[in-house]
């Protein structure tokens, strides 16, 4: 039995195989329709989605399988003793996607679960996502071996792409990170990256012009929101989405930066039309991040097959 949790436990030719996977599932859907057929996943949410969910429910459902989903608020993990709880939801289901707040609660899913598990996001790392970029990668590039420049804040994103290009050894990820979330990586996390030669930290102080510089020679550009979603909208968070405005501002992805550019531009969504992008970027761009999107799908359709038959 294997986990998602990250991508540590998976080698380059472990990934490459779920890739692959999810390219034939995409080509040809009806060669797996009942490969999954009699399985049942639990999807968990402790934080919203639309994405995560969606993927999920109508992956398991094409490759035969059924799922139950259910609010972390509406479960009884926010009253009972955790393990015990995760022991039962085991005894119902063939494998457990969560999406969680922290990658503590992540591990101890993973610690004591009995089925498969995968971690469906939390505030360290977001493999499903990054199996779907691959994949558009993939698509659109004929292989991994890119130019990649991520714009925006060190946060699950980030890490995961980071952890991913230094495990594949394809491509090079560059990171203009001048935002630095609260995360379980510490820095020989990124020392680690690095010595791969596959990431590149730039320097987070460097200037428009500086950073247009480098646009102009990348194949995919890349950002996530620079606000967490949960505080978007919330009165209380005003006042330092407001600073972390004025810091980032300079480095938002739109035509100005992508002037003389032939990359494309990946996000990860829900996107904020007029912060981390602009609407002019998105409109040129919308396709090639609905792909991306769309691939979070077949990407996670691979995921569960794999692990449940392969593992």
């Amino acid at each position: 039995m294997k986990n998602m949790l990250n991508f540590k436990n998976f080698s380059a030719e472990e990934l490459e195989e779920i890739l692959s996977i999810a390219l034939d599932m995409k080509k040809d859907p009806a060669k797996y329709s009942e490969s999954l057929k009699g399985k049942k996943i639990y999807l968990l949410f402790e934080k919203t989605s639309t994405r995560t969910y969606l993927s999920f429910a109508t992956g398991m459902t094409e490759l035969g399988g059924s799922y139950y989903y259910q609010k972390w608020e509406d479960s009884n993990f926010v009253l009972g003793e955790p393990v015990s709880e995760i022991r039962y939801v085991c005894r119902n289901v063939d494998i457990i996607m969560a999406r969680l707040v922290k990658n503590e609660t992540v591990e101890l899913f993973g610690k004591n679960v009995t089925v498969p598990f995968i971690n469906g996001c939390d505030n360290s790392y977001h493999p499903c996502q990054i199996l779907a970029d691959a994949l558009t990668i993939i698509e659109k590039f004929g292989s991994l071996d890119v130019k990649f420049m991520y714009i925006g804040a060190k946060n699950n994103v980030f890490n995961s792409l980071v952890e991913f290009f230094a495990k594949m050894k394809k491509g090079t990820i560059y990171g203009l990170t001048p935002l630095v979330n609260d995360t379980a990586a510490d820095a020989a996390f990124y020392e680690e990256a690095k010595a791969s030669g596959h990431y590149v930290e730039l320097d987070p102080t460097m200037s428009t012009e500086e950073a247009k510089k480098f646009a102009s020679d990348m194949d995919v550009l890349y950002t996530d929101t620079w606000l967490d979603m949960e505080f978007f909208n919330d009165p209380a968070y005003q006042d330092k989405k407001a600073e972390l405005m004025r810091k980032m501002m300079p480095y938002q992805i739109n035509e100005e930066l992508l002037d003389g550019s032939k990359a494309i531009v990946f996000h990860d969504m829900p996107m904020h039309a007029g912060y981390e992008i602009s609407q002019g970027a998105i409109d040129k761009n919308l396709e090639h991040i609905l792909d991306e999107a769309e691939n979070r799908r077949h990407a996670e359709k691979a995921v569960m097959y794999y692990l449940i038959t392969k593992c």
